[in-house]
């Protein structure tokens, strides 16, 4: 297939396009590059457009003809969402319904949506499956919730075909350092605390030791992007064999690991205790967010492989020293 994957230059974006490239699809990139990187698309042609704007993406779709796209392109800042929730709704919302109107222009039937994990807002249950009642407490959550909702009115309206994939906390790296997590600014927490594991910046805030879990941190799910990555190629041969059809899945590595676990096993790897100063509860964060991955086990035959907390510090502390070796 050829398919086009919006948002290719951003961090999950260039994995994705890799991965659809070694199972022998055609991929093809549009990025705004607001927020990604050209670097990061490789030999992957660029077509550097908004994924809003109706008639030069129709246009891109039809000439390239198009069998499917990955809407990776988003707006992804919960602390910005929340100061900026009008921007959020326009770019997030508002782009893929002008990417959705192109895509009915051109024949597009295929979709493939990166979702989030966050238009869950606090669970009432874990681990949380696709079943559980979507309650986004930001903004971000808000408009990926209502990006779904969108695709299954879509759905209705010209029969296309979706895959929504709710992922939980991303990590990782390529294991040989080409490759990894470039944010700026840099919001999560595995880069973060590698970066003041390795001295590249100050003490590690943590919020809150009080929750209940087992030693008063948060707790999440995190996810290698590679199996990320595999899980896109796997909806798109969902889509092939369910024309017409629709699935949300969750994607997590199905285990918790606490802020604390984490900043032992960065310290461990990477050689040097991670300095932290502990502050109080963060608003909004909840104790506990892990997911239910069985929906993606049996639908897609999907099972991660590499997210194992080691196995992605490992390949995000490689990344970090081939990037602290070139500058």
């Amino acid at each position: 297939m050829r398919v086009l994957i919006t948002g290719g230059a951003g961090y999950i974006g260039s994995f994705v396009a890799r991965a659809v490239l070694s199972r022998g699809h055609v991929p093809l990139i549009l990025d705004d590059l607001s927020r990604g990187h050209a670097t990061a698309c490789g030999n992957i042609p660029l077509h550097r457009l908004r994924c809003g704007d109706v008639s030069p993406v129709e246009s891109l779709l039809r000439g390239e003809a198009v069998d499917a796209v990955i809407h990776l392109a988003a707006l992804s800042q919960v602390g910005e969402s929340v100061a900026r929730p009008a921007l959020y709704w326009h770019e997030n919302v508002g782009g893929a319904a002008g990417l959705l109107d192109a895509c009915a222009a051109a024949g597009v039937k295929r979709f493939v949506l990166s979702s989030t994990a966050a238009v869950y807002g606090e669970p009432e249950c874990t681990p949380i499956d696709e079943a559980h009642p979507t309650l986004p407490t930001n903004p971000y959550g808000s408009t990926k919730r209502a990006i779904e909702e969108l695709l299954s009115q879509t759905r209705l309206a010209t029969g296309l075909g979706y895959v929504s994939l709710r992922y939980f906390n991303a990590a990782g790296a390529m294991p040989d350092g080409s490759l990894g997590e470039d944010h700026t600014p840099e919001t999560h927490l595995i880069p973060l605390a590698i970066d003041a594991s390795s001295g590249q910046r100050g003490p590690l805030h943590v919020f809150g030791d009080d929750y209940p879990t087992p030693d008063g941190t948060c707790v999440r799910d995190y996810v290698h992007v590679l199996d990320l990555a595999d899980a896109h190629v796997r909806a798109l041969d969902w889509l092939l064999a369910h024309e017409g059809g629709s699935l949300i899945c969750n994607l997590g590595g199905g285990t918790g690991r606490s802020v604390r676990e984490v900043l032992d096993t960065v310290g461990r790897i990477v050689g040097c205790p991670v300095p932290y100063r502990q502050g109080p509860r963060r608003m909004g964060d909840p104790a506990v967010l892990v997911a239910s991955v069985q929906r993606a086990r049996q639908e897609l035959g999907w099972e991660p492989q590499r997210s194992s907390l080691d196995q992605i510090i490992r390949d995000a502390w490689g990344w970090h020293r081939t990037r602290q070796t070139a500058h």
